[in-house]
C-alpha cells in the first residue's frame, strides 16, 4: 500500500512538473511581428524603432509610432541589406533584423490616425478600384503610392478639387478609360487605399506616375522624377 501511494505521488508530482515546464517554455516563446508601416503605432513598432536605433538606423525617439522618421530609417536599412525598399518591415525584414517572422497581415489593426482630412467610405473604395486597376500587379507600397498620387493632386490647384474630379478627369487613368477599375476588388488594394488615405505617401509628394514599360506622352519626362516604385516612375 505505501508503494502503491509513493507511485502516486511521484506521478502526481511529474504532471505538476511537466506542466510547469510547458507553462514556463510557452511564456519564453518569442513574440510575433506582425508587418508595421507607417502609420501603425504598438509595441512592435516600438521593437523596429529600437532595433534600428541600436544599430544606428534610427535617431529615435522610440515611441512606437510609424512615422516618417522610422520609414526613412526602414528605408535606409532595406537598402544596405539587399531586401525590397518598401517601408514596410515584413517577415524578410523582420528576420534581417533577427526577429521571428510576422503573423497573417490580415490581422493588422486599423491606420491609427486619418490625416488627409478625407475618410468617407465610398471615397476609400473609389481609391481603391483606381489602386486595383493601375497597380493590381505591383507591391502593397507601390499600390499605396499609386493611391498617393491621387490624393496628391487632391493639394494641388491643378487637379479637380475633388476626388471624384480627378478619378473620372478624361484621359487621367488608363484603367479608368478601359474599365479595368471595376475588376474585383482585393483586401490589399482596399487596404492601401486606406493607408494612403491616412497619410503614408511613398512617393514623397509625386503628382503622376507611369509605367516606362508602356508608350506614353514625352512630356511626362519633363516633369521631376522622385522614385521609382515597382514597375511605376513617380514624378512632381
Amino acid at each position: 500500500m505505501n508503494k502503491y501511494k509513493s507511485a502516486v505521488v511521484l506521478f502526481i508530482a511529474f504532471l505538476v512538473l511537466g506542466g510547469f515546464v510547458i507553462f514556463s517554455n510557452a511564456e519564453k516563446a518569442p513574440a510575433q511581428n506582425r508587418p508595421v508601416y507607417w502609420g501603425l503605432t504598438g509595441n512592435d513598432v516600438s521593437r523596429l524603432q529600437q532595433t534600428l536605433y541600436d544599430w544606428g538606423y534610427y535617431p529615435g525617439p522610440v515611441d512606437g509610432v510609424f512615422g516618417n522618421t522610422t520609414y526613412r530609417s526602414l528605408i535606409s536599412f532595406q537598402a544596405n541589406n539587399g531586401l525590397a525598399s518598401d517601408g514596410v518591415a515584413g517577415p524578410a525584414t523582420w528576420a534581417a533584423l533577427g526577429f521571428s517572422s510576422g503573423s497573417d497581415p490580415d490581422s493588422q489593426p486599423a491606420p491609427a490616425e486619418v490625416s488627409r482630412g478625407v475618410s468617407n467610405r465610398d471615397e476609400t473604395h473609389l481609391l481603391a478600384r483606381v489602386i486595383e486597376g493601375e497597380a493590381a500587379n505591383e507591391s502593397f507600397a507601390g499600390k499605396v503610392a499609386v493611391g498617393a498620387v491621387i490624393l496628391n493632386r487632391l493639394e494641388s490647384a491643378a487637379f479637380p478639387h475633388s476626388l471624384a474630379g480627378i478619378v473620372y478627369q478624361p484621359g487621367a487613368f488608363e484603367s479608368v478609360s478601359n474599365g479595368q477599375y471595376d475588376r474585383p476588388l482585393t483586401d490589399d488594394s482596399l487596404r492601401a487605399a486606406t493607408m494612403a488615405m491616412s497619410g503614408w505617401d511613398p512617393t514623397g509628394g509625386a503628382l503622376y506616375f507611369w509605367n516606362p514599360a508602356k508608350p506614353v506622352s514625352p512630356w511626362v519626362w519633363t516633369r521631376n522624377v522622385v522614385t521609382q516604385i515597382g514597375r511605376h516612375i513617380f514624378a512632381r
